[in-house]
């Protein structure tokens, strides 16, 4: 179905049928001018927004709709858990542009709903408008915390532990594998067709023989890519332990640019060894085969969507026996830098390399 023959406020009603709430502070969701949130008693409002641009931050040519209304919403969630906070809303805007069907929707519908489901969020409005250049995903979340426990970039003190969660690079070289296989098949289309003029045969049938990409051994990377997980399992552990965040971000540019983030705002320094850095071991494997340095990966990759965090040194113990959770350095005085020690025990300037948006 054509857009179109919906227009704009019949979208959004087919979208947003019946959308269950979950949250007693939303009092209306979708159908007004505005929503209507009560505030939660002793609770502040955080906020945060983050735009999704086609052929800037995704690429339809290898990202389902599905998947990507999933990742457009954790890009937003994660950012809420990284304040120590807890998500309850989010407003979703959408860029469409004409060749998009009612059909395209319903799936990328399907794929931001499924995310507010596991971290029972509630869609309570949005906007939706024609786009010249291709889709945009505009989603703001808004979430509660406890005044005392928000976890700002500011808060580091001298002799904190640095700590990540999960495991890092991983995001990024399931990029490179879609992005090394995107452009092989662009060739093989370039040669079937070719092929074909000569043979005087149908291009669309020798590119439908064109075989699928063998993914065996790599799900694991593609999935950090597509489809990552808000760290909401950490952050509910070390609220459990009673773990007093000093400082928080989570890595959507990469570590090595986060750090330094925390480091700007805290005016302090950080030593991290590259031996602690977390990997797994199919980013590892694929690193070798892009012929790249795995920890440069971990460093500057991005999209790991992890949790980076500063402790007193007092919850060493503590955090260190929380899983999925690993102490990668400490914080330092500001006159010390920001280093990184090798395997080997040099000690080289840390550099944000991490993804910029904005750059050509």
């Amino acid at each position: 179905m054509e857009i179109a023959e919906l227009g704009e406020f019949g979208l959004i009603k087919h979208l947003t049928n019946n959308i269950d709430i979950k949250n007693s502070s939303t009092l209306k969701a979708v159908g007004d001018d505005c929503a209507v949130i009560a505030p939660e008693q002793e609770l502040q409002t955080i906020v945060t927004t983050d735009l999704l641009m086609e052929g800037v931050h995704f690429d339809l040519t290898y990202m389902p709709l599905r998947h990507l209304g999933y990742k457009a919403v954790m890009v937003n969630l994660s950012d809420i858990y990284a304040m120590n906070g807890t998500p309850r809303q989010i407003t979703v805007s959408l860029a469409i542009s004409k060749r998009f069907l009612v059909e395209d929707m319903e799936e990328l519908y399907s794929g931001i709903r499924l995310a507010c489901e596991r971290h029972n969020v509630d869609i309570v409005g949005g906007d939706t408008t024609s786009s010249m250049t291709g889709l945009a995903i505009s989603i703001t979340a808004i979430g509660v915390a406890a005044k005392e426990e928000i976890a700002y970039r500011s808060g580091a003190q001298e002799t904190d532990l640095i700590c990540v969660s999960g495991n890092l690079g991983a995001a990024y070289m399931g990029l490179q594998i879609l992005e090394r296989e995107k452009a092989v098949y662009n060739q093989q289309v370039i040669e079937a067709t070719e092929q074909a003029r000569k043979n005087g045969t149908s291009a669309e049938e020798a590119i439908a023989q064109i075989p699928q990409p063998d993914f065996a051994g790599k799900e694991y990377l593609l999935e950090r890519q597509m489809k990552p997980e808000a760290r909401k399992d950490i952050v509910e552990k070390l609220r459990q332990a009673n773990v007093k965040i000093t400082s928080m971000i989570d890595i959507s540019d990469g570590l090595s640019s986060e750090l330094m983030h925390i480091c700007e705002q805290s005016r302090c320094g950080c030593r991290i060894y590259e031996e602690r850095i977390p990997l797994d071991y199919q980013t590892a494997v694929a690193a070798e085969e892009f012929n790249m340095n795995v920890s440069t990966c971990a460093l500057n990759g991005g999209e790991d969507y992890e949790l980076l965090f500063t402790v007193p040194l007092t919850a060493n113990d503590v955090v260190s026996a929380i899983e999925d959770v690993k102490v990668i350095g400490y914080i330092t005085k500001e006159s010390l830098g920001k280093a990184l020690i090798s395997r080997d025990g040099s000690e080289f300037e840390l550099k944000a390399q991490g993804w910029n948006p904005l750059k050509d």
